[in-house]
C-alpha cells in the first residue's frame, strides 16, 4: 500500500502513553507507531498529556480521568459537555480534505456521523460493548466509506444480533509480539493484571489463587479506590500481593515469569489484551467465561472457567498451568500479532478510500446529528 495520511482518534479519558492505563491506550500507541513503521504519516488526536512518536494533535489538555474520574462522571452532563466540545473542535480538521483516512478509536458519536454525513473514508473500531449514544451513531453512520470494526465474533453479535451489516468486520487486537518474550517455563505461581476496578475481577482472582494454593502478584492502576479498599486489599498478604503499576517491560517479566495468568473479566468482555500478552509470553491464561474470553484464549492458550465462582476457576487455573506452553506461544503468535492486524486494517482502509471515489450511491440516508457547522471552529484544545 502507497503510504497514506493518517488521522488516527483516540479516546481522551487517558493520556496514550506509558504504563498504559487500559487496553484502549495501549491498541492506539501500537497502532499509531505501527503504521509510522510502515511508512504511512500518522497524525493521533487525543488527549494533549500523550507521549508518543508521530505527530500529536491536542483534542483536550489532558485525560478527563484526572478532574474527571469515570465512576464518578460517566454519563453526567458536564463531561458529556467536555467531550462534545473536543470532538466538535476536531471534525473542521477531520473533514478538510489534509487525511487520506481517518481511524476513529474515539468511542465518541460525532466521528461516524460526520463520515457518513461528509463523506470522508474512515474506519472506526469499536472496542466495548455498545451503549445508547455510540449504538445508534453506528446504526446510522454505516456506508461503503464508512466501515467498522470490532475485536471478536462475540462483540459482533453483541452489536449486531440480527447479523453485521457489510461494513462491519472483525479485526482481533494485536500485540508487538518482540514486547512480550516467550519464556519456557514458570515459576509456580499465578498473575494478574489490568485495570482495578470491579468489573476486572480483581478480588474474584485473589479467592481462587487462594483455593488453588497459587502464590499470585496483582499489577495495574487502582481505578477504583473504593473498591480496592473494600473488596481486593483486605484479601492481600501472605502469597498474596498487589505490586501496583508497572511499564510494560516489567509487565512483560511477570506475564513471562508466573505459571498461569488469570483473566477474569466480569462484564461483557470485547477482547482482553492481558490475556494475549500473557499466552504470547507462554503463560497459559485461566479465564471467567464472560464475553469473548472463551474465542481469544482458545483451547490452546488456556482454560474458561464452568461458572464465575472461585472454586470454578481455581480449577481451570490448575488445568492452565499444565498446559505445554510452546503451543500457548505458538497460538498467540499466529493469531495475534500486530503485523496480522495492521494489515487487516490497511485493507479496510483501501475499501474505505475506493469508496469514497466512486459515485454516490443511490441511497436516501436520514440526517445526521451533528453540531451546527459554526461550532465546529472551536479550537482542538478544550
Amino acid at each position: 500500500m502507497r503510504p497514506l495520511r493518517i488521522a488516527l482518534l483516540a479516546h481522551i479519558r487517558h493520556p496514550v502513553a506509558e504504563p498504559f492505563l487500559g487496553g484502549m491506550e495501549a491498541h492506539s500507541y501500537h497502532l499509531a507507531h505501527g503504521l509510522a513503521d510502515r511508512g504511512h504519516d500518522v497524525t493521533l488526536f487525543a488527549a494533549g498529556d500523550s507521549r508518543v512518536r508521530v505527530r500529536l494533535r491536542p483534542l483536550v489538555d489532558e485525560g478527563y480521568e484526572t478532574a474527571m474520574p469515570w465512576h464518578s462522571y460517566h454519563g453526567t452532563e458536564t463531561l458529556n459537555r467536555h467531550a462534545d466540545a473536543a470532538f466538535a473542535g476536531a471534525l473542521p480538521e477531520l473533514a478538510g480534505g489534509g487525511f487520506d483516512i481517518v481511524h476513529n478509536n474515539a468511542l465518541h458519536r460525532y466521528p461516524p456521523r460526520l463520515a457518513r454525513r461528509d463523506r470522508v473514508p474512515m474506519v472506526t473500531s469499536l472496542h466495548v460493548p455498545p451503549f445508547d449514544a455510540l449504538h445508534r451513531a453506528v446504526r446510522e453512520s454505516d456506508a461503503p466509506w464508512s466501515r467498522f470494526t470490532v475485536t471478536s465474533a462475540v462483540q459482533a453479535r453483541t452489536w449486531w444480533p440480527e447479523g453485521a451489516p457489510d461494513a462491519a468486520h472483525v479485526v482481533p487486537n494485536g500485540i508487538d509480539l518482540t514486547a512480550w518474550p516467550f519464556s519456557p517455563r514458570g515459576d509456580g505461581g499465578a498473575v494478574w493484571a489490568g485495570r482495578i476496578a470491579p468489573n476486572k475481577g480483581a478480588h474474584l482472582a485473589v479467592r481462587a489463587a487462594r483455593l488453588a494454593g497459587l502464590p499470585l502478584t496483582l499489577y495495574g492502576a487502582v481505578e477504583h479506590p473504593d473498591y480496592f479498599d473494600a473488596e481486593v486489599r483486605p484479601l492481600l498478604g501472605g502469597s498474596v500481593r498487589y505490586a501496583g503499576h508497572v511499564t510494560g517491560a516489567q509487565l512483560a517479566r511477570a506475564l513471562g515469569g508466573a505459571s498461569v495468568c488469570l483473566f477474569t473479566p466480569l462484564w461483557n468482555e470485547p477482547f482482553g489484551l492481558v490475556a494475549a500478552e500473557a499466552m504470547a509470553c507462554g503463560t497459559p491464561v485461566a479465564a471467567t467465561p464472560q464475553g469473548a474470553t472463551a474465542e481469544v484464549v482458545g483451547a490452546p492458550g488456556g482454560v474458561v472457567a464452568t461458572d464465575l465462582s472461585a472454586e470454578a476457576l481455581a480449577a481451570a487455573a490448575l488445568a492452565a498451568a499444565a498446559l505445554d506452553r510452546r503451543c500457548v506461544h505458538a497460538f498467540a503468535c499466529a493469531r495475534y500479532g500486530i503485523d496480522r492486524m495492521i494489515g487487516a486494517y490497511e485493507a479496510l482502509y483501501a475499501r474505505a478510500m475506493e469508496a469514497v471515489a466512486a459515485p454516490a450511491p443511490e441511497v436516501d440516508f436520514p440526517p445526521i446529528e451533528l453540531p451546527p457547522r459554526a461550532l465546529c471552529a472551536a479550537p482542538l484544545v478544550a
